[in-house]
């Protein structure tokens, strides 16, 4: 499993960000784009400008219909022509509410006006103390990206062997979004003590997405807090304390836990394991770089199953840069292992 911040240093980082950030509703026709030699930045009705991470660009992309690759080389060779792009499209289309998101002076996220906030200080608030309270509970790993939060737990009270000496724990991903990247969710996991590996399992997970009722707002764009909504959020909370409690459930882990031995009687043959390797690799989305990697750590770990495919991807998302796709990696590692039969005949008679 990829290391990331301390918890300690997540609570710092999640307080600073809650007094620092943020929300506007703003009207479309009030937004002007505007590019120089200092970088491209977000005009907001004459009385603030931010600068744009690329989360709201791609999220400016999507919502005036821009293709990607043509907004990215705009962005990289002419940003002048994509700021004349963008204003020119803003202009045109009938005027929209839209919720501007905004940290430290940067505009990024640009969403829907029924986007609903739930966001990571008050997640991490309901789910840290009901860990704390779990006997051999261990946060083993925590992230805050620029789309999501991770807290990654595992509970050393409960454990099985998949094989002899392969010894697994129960445990959990609590994750989250504040810029539309995801629902608020909370996952099973498994984590591998020989060689500290996490999977991820979708099955079974509770999510709340972050749609709701319009927004409302002041004169100076601030968003009003709705007592209907938070009543809401707290309801929604009060779910999420369940799902931490209910996700090392003894009968669940058991569960998963017989589907990984089944895995491992799944056997690939020598001489097919790059082509093995190279067909699941696309088929679930890896990269030929990635791909790379997890052939060389599926023989050095001598596993040829399809187990050992599935731990030689979440072993390798500890090599990749990014945490968020070192956990979709964590995630796509169960999902290889617990592939249907039909898509393991296909990929593995070469």
């Amino acid at each position: 499993m990829k290391a990331g911040r301390t918890l300690q240093e997540l609570a710092i980082e999640l307080d600073r960000q809650q007094k620092a950030k943020r929300d506007l509703i703003v009207e479309t026709s009030a937004l002007r784009m505007d590019a120089d030699e200092s970088g491209i930045r977000l005009d907001v009705g004459g009385r603030e400008v931010f600068g744009i991470n690329d989360i709201a660009h791609r999220q400016f992309g999507q919502h005036l219909k821009i293709p990607a690759p043509y907004y990215d080389r705009m962005r990289a060779e002419n940003p002048s022509l994509l700021a004349t792009n963008v204003n020119a499209w803003l202009q045109q289309e009938p005027t929209t509410r839209r919720m501007l998101r905004t940290l430290d002076g940067t505009a990024r996220a640009f969403l829907s006006d029924r986007y609903r906030r739930i966001d990571n200080y008050e997640v991490a608030q309901t789910v840290l103390p009901i860990i704390a309270g779990m006997n051999g509970a261990k946060v083993e790993s925590c992230e805050l990206t620029e789309s999501r939060m991770y807290i990654k737990v595992v509970n050393a009270r409960i454990t099985a062997e998949i094989a002899k000496g392969d010894v697994v724990q129960a445990g959990i991903v609590i994750s989250n979004s504040e810029v539309g990247h995801g629902s608020v969710s909370v996952r099973p996991l498994i984590f591998r003590l020989v060689c500290l590996n996490g999977m991820i399992v979708e099955d079974g997970s509770v999510r709340k997405y972050h749609v709701g009722r319009i927004n409302e707002v002041d004169d100076n764009f601030e968003i009003f807090r709705d007592e209907t909504i938070e009543a809401d959020d707290r309801a929604f909370l009060m779910k999420v304390e369940d799902a931490v409690n209910a996700a090392v459930d003894q009968a669940r882990f058991a569960s998963i836990v017989d589907r990984l031995r089944e895995s491992r009687e799944a056997k690939i043959d020598p001489p097919a394991v790059p082509k093995v390797v190279e067909l699941t690799s696309k088929e679930f989305g890896i990269t030929q770089k990635e791909s790379e990697g997890i052939l060389g750590h599926l023989i050095a770990g001598g596993d040829l199953s399809l187990y050992g495919l599935a731990n030689a991807v979440t072993r390798h998302a500890h090599d990749v840069d990014s945490y968020d796709r070192s956990t979709e990696l964590e995630t796509l590692g169960y999902k290889i292992a617990t592939m249907s039969p039909s898509t393991w005949r296909r990929l593995s008679n070469v």
